[in-house]
């Protein structure tokens, strides 16, 4: 049995590692599209390196926190309520829904509870929107993300599953931040697309705090905080970083600003602080 459920997860990390040179030929074909367009404004080049150095530094600082996240998962899975039988089709959709649900909850709190939204807001300091900011990530956002995922090693699913799963689910979050997506029809009801997740970039205020899915939108409708794409769109946070170009400033900004005050929630489009306040 075991060997058959290792066949299976290797096979789901196998094909989001395979996503990776993917994502980078997507990235650059839509880089290459906006630099013929000269006018679409979706590119700025001092922006894109930025977003490539931040993404560096994700990766490298990943290193540990992965091994921090699978250690939480393998100790949540010694008290599992079941051993979820991964070599059945239905077990990978459920995997698919709670994985799912567990990043909206996760996504959620991250705009919500300032001590996650000093890593999250990395993501929301571009004013552009495209592919090169879908890799726009926090360096220590996964010293706590892994907490949102316990539920799943703790009902039974083994923890290889449950990150294979996590990989094949960034892989679709990093397509909808293309720059010329759009609501993809009757879809668009169910999976999240790059018109649902303009809205979530968006510092408008009508577009606070919207559209926090992954690969599905149901969750948003589900709990209140859809939001159509109807105006355009001013991406970005209200009070931008001092330095925008600068990813070491950028990647820890937050964490200064959290020392510097009280905690209390912040949303990426909160009023910047009255004078005094």
């Amino acid at each position: 049995m075991w060997s058959r459920f290792f066949s299976f997860a290797n096979g789901a990390a196998g094909i989001a590692a395979l996503a990776i040179p993917l994502l980078i030929v997507a990235l650059t074909v839509e880089a290459i599209a906006s630099m013929l367009a000269r006018r679409d404004g979706h590119y700025d080049r001092r922006d894109t390196l930025t977003n490539l150095a931040l993404a560096v530094g994700n990766a490298v600082v990943g290193k540990a926190w992965g091994p921090l996240a699978f250690a939480a998962y393998t100790l949540g899975a010694r008290v599992r309520v079941c051993d979820v039988p991964m070599t059945a089709a239905w077990a990978w959709v459920l995997l698919f829904l709670g994985d799912d649900l567990c990043y909206y909850w996760s996504h959620r709190a991250a705009h919500r509870l300032p001590l996650l939204w000093a890593s999250h807001q990395v993501h929301h300091t571009s004013r552009r929107f495209n592919l090169s900011v879908g890799a726009r990530n926090s360096w220590t956002g996964g010293l706590l993300d892994w907490v949102f995922w316990m539920p799943l090693a703790v009902i039974g699913f083994p923890p290889v599953a449950i990150v294979a799963m996590q990989g094949i689910s960034l892989s679709w979050q990093f397509l909808i931040h293309s720059a010329y997506g759009g609501r993809l029809g009757v879809l668009g009801f169910v999976l999240n697309t790059p018109s649902h997740h303009r809205v979530h970039h968006g510092r408008n205020p009508q577009y606070v705090d919207r559209n926090f899915g992954g690969t599905l939108i149901v969750w948003d409708r589900l709990f209140g905080t859809f939001r159509e794409e109807r105006e355009p769109v001013d991406f970005g946070t209200v009070v931008a970083p001092a330095r925008p170009y600068n990813p070491f400033f950028i990647a820890f900004a937050g964490w200064a600003a959290l020392l510097r005050r009280p905690p209390r929630p912040v949303s990426p489009a909160a009023p910047a602080p009255r004078p005094g306040s």
